[in-house]
């Protein structure tokens, strides 16, 4: 691919290093443009470590030489190729003391992690998370940064990995081939990078009032609501709902109005 050009607030980054998502051959975002024009072909890969080497116009906060990491736009050619164009805004300075490799495997892993453990699930200390493929690049992250929150976490996966997920702080661990996965008890936050069985038998793990969480698909089987059962009372036709008003209208629970007959 030619050098590429830097519009408006991008850089220019000499890749160092970069990841990709194995399916996003599949992806439409992947070939074409925001306006769903053709754009092949088209270099893969968004996860990235590298060197700033070029500014474009109106860019600031990062400078020539300076080393990055981050996560380039879906709708744009990607990392995997020697020079890429990427906005500004979608890169972060990257310590002296991490390793291109390492770095270009945190973003999307991480993100994800992040976003399902706390911005979705509301993961706070002293509560329980379930981590499935807590041995892959999304569950390992998630058991790391749950420890780090102050939760108490159950990690599932492969037996032969058993040591890996306790070494990375997991409390416990299930391994999904030869124990329960019932054993886990119930959890504050579920997070799921399984989908199938796996998923729809997790709602049934979830504390009521917990969070689900899954990044494969939607759930067919809900997590039961939460703690509360209101009490209702009275309840009388919408005819009669002037009536309710009545100074001396006195009823056990709330009284409710039916304004359509089921």
């Amino acid at each position: 691919m030619p050098y590429p050009h830097a519009a408006e607030n991008d850089v220019i980054v000499r890749v160092h290093a970069a990841g990709f998502t194995p399916g996003e051959l599949d992806w439409p975002a992947t070939w074409t443009d925001r306006a769903g024009r053709d754009r092949t072909p088209s270099v893969p890969g968004h996860e990235l470590s590298g060197v700033v080497v070029e500014l474009g116009y109106g860019t600031t906060g990062l400078s020539v030489g300076q080393r990055v990491f981050g996560l380039t736009d879906w709708a744009r050619n990607g990392t995997l190729a020697e020079y890429t164009a990427v906005e500004a805004r979608n890169l972060a300075p990257l310590p002296a003391d991490v390793d291109h490799t390492v770095a270009a495997a945190l973003p999307i892993s991480g993100l994800t992690a992040w976003q399902g453990l706390f911005d979705h699930g509301r993961l706070t200390a002293g509560q329980t998370v379930l981590i499935h493929g807590a041995t892959g690049g999304v569950g390992s992250i998630a058991v790391q940064l749950a420890r780090e929150a102050g939760a108490r976490v159950i990690g599932t996966g492969r037996g032969s990995r058993r040591d890996e997920v306790l070494a990375l702080g997991a409390d416990a661990f299930i391994d999904l081939q030869t124990e329960s996965l019932e054993d886990a008890g119930e959890a504050d936050l579920v997070l799921d990078v399984i989908g199938g069985d796996i998923l729809d038998r997790s709602a049934g793990l979830v504390r009521a009032g917990g969070t689900l969480v899954t990044i494969v698909m939607p759930p067919k089987v809900q997590p039961r609501d939460g703690r509360l059962e209101p009490f209702v009372g009275a309840v009388r036709p919408l005819a009669e709902a002037p009536a309710a008003f009545a100074p001396g209208e006195r009823t056990t629970g709330k009284t409710i109005i039916r304004v359509t007959e089921d």
